[in-house]
């Protein structure tokens, strides 16, 4: 069985490229202010939702390990 995530958008960081619609149509929307969310919080470990992350111009995606709450995204530095 693979990892679980935990997908979080920092909606006070979050400018509404909608970059992560762009690169994961399918796990992210952008709601009438024109912020993103992720449409499953919880869910399989995905590439499309890391390179989502990763094209966030303001890093305002987060990825954490459910289990753990290890993040995925940004990385610990």
């Amino acid at each position: 069985m693979g990892d679980r995530w935990q997908v979080e958008v920092d909606r006070s960081v979050c400018i509404g490229s909608a970059q992560c619609v762009h690169l994961a149509p399918a796990a992210f929307r952008l709601d009438a202010g024109m912020q993103s969310h992720p449409l499953e919080p919880e869910t399989d470990a995905n590439e499309k939702i890391l390179e989502a992350a990763e094209g966030c111009p303001v890093e305002a995606v987060m990825i954490s390990l459910l289990s753990s709450g290890e993040p995925v995204f940004p990385p610990e530095e």
